[in-house]
């Protein structure tokens, strides 16, 4: 099983940035929207620095964020709505409690961090043990069937209180279904690095390990629109999941 944190989401000062570069966004307001405003039990794998559980706190949802990286989870907690949000640092695959939860989310494609089978199978086992009567698992990966690599090499900037700074992204190879690649935060004064690896699961082994997990997709989607699933041209594999029947 792996289980690694990139220098982007464990360093202090790149997790400092991390909203300037990721904030608000089309995915978090689909993510949202699911919640409705009836209060319900939430659980965020991979909650990051927590912008979708302080937006379900606000609605008044019971919220527990769950993250590997300290410093993301201590800007977390700095949330408008942070105090009202239980914080667990642990890998999603590591996740236990007694707690049932009527939705389960997994955002940011955080799901290609999970770069082994024994990673996807003990992930899927957590949220079918969490999942309540009637509840919902939700995440997304982006669909392998894209040329992802012609169009990962990016350059960006974008501005700070105390600065401006540019953020790029580069290749370093592929490798079967795996994209290995550095991104390079350039600083007035300096430049961190982060070094990252992600995988690219297919719809059939996802499809796969979620009935192995006794868990089935509800709805596909292509788009944070909801339209439907097109092979070959959607950028995103959205899964909403149940249990499967016994």
């Amino acid at each position: 099983m792996t289980k690694t944190i990139d220098a982007h989401y464990d360093n202090p000062k790149l997790a400092a940035i991390y909203d300037y570069d990721s904030g608000w966004s089309v995915d978090r307001e689909f993510y949202l929207s699911l919640s409705g405003h009836i209060p319900l039990k939430i659980l965020d794998l991979g909650c990051g620095t927590g912008l979708i559980c302080d937006a379900y706190a606000k609605r008044g949802h019971q919220v527990t964020g769950v993250d590997p990286a300290q410093s993301m989870l201590e800007i977390a907690r700095n949330k408008p709505n942070g105090q009202k949000i239980q914080w667990i640092q642990s890998f999603a695959q590591d996740y236990s409690s007694d707690n049932l939860y009527d939705l389960i989310i997994m955002t940011g494609h955080a799901f290609q961090v999970l770069l082994e089978e024994a990673d996807i199978k003990s992930t899927f086992e957590v949220m079918r043990k969490h999942l309540a009567v009637g509840g919902r698992i939700v995440f997304e990966s982006r669909n392998p069937d894209i040329d992802w690599s012609s169009r990962w090499n990016t350059k960006s900037d974008f501005d700070l209180p105390n600065g401006r700074v540019c953020e790029e992204r580069q290749v370093i190879k592929t490798e079967l279904n795996y994209i290995y690649f550095k991104t390079s935060y350039h600083f007035p004064h300096e430049t961190l690095v982060s070094d990252s690896k992600l995988r690219f699961w297919t719809l059939s082994e996802i499809e796969s390990y979620l009935i192995s997990a006794g868990l089935k997709i509800e709805k596909l989607y292509g788009d944070w629109d909801e339209s439907p699933y097109i092979p070959k041209d959607s950028e995103e594999m959205v899964f909403v999941v149940k249990r499967l029947e016994p």
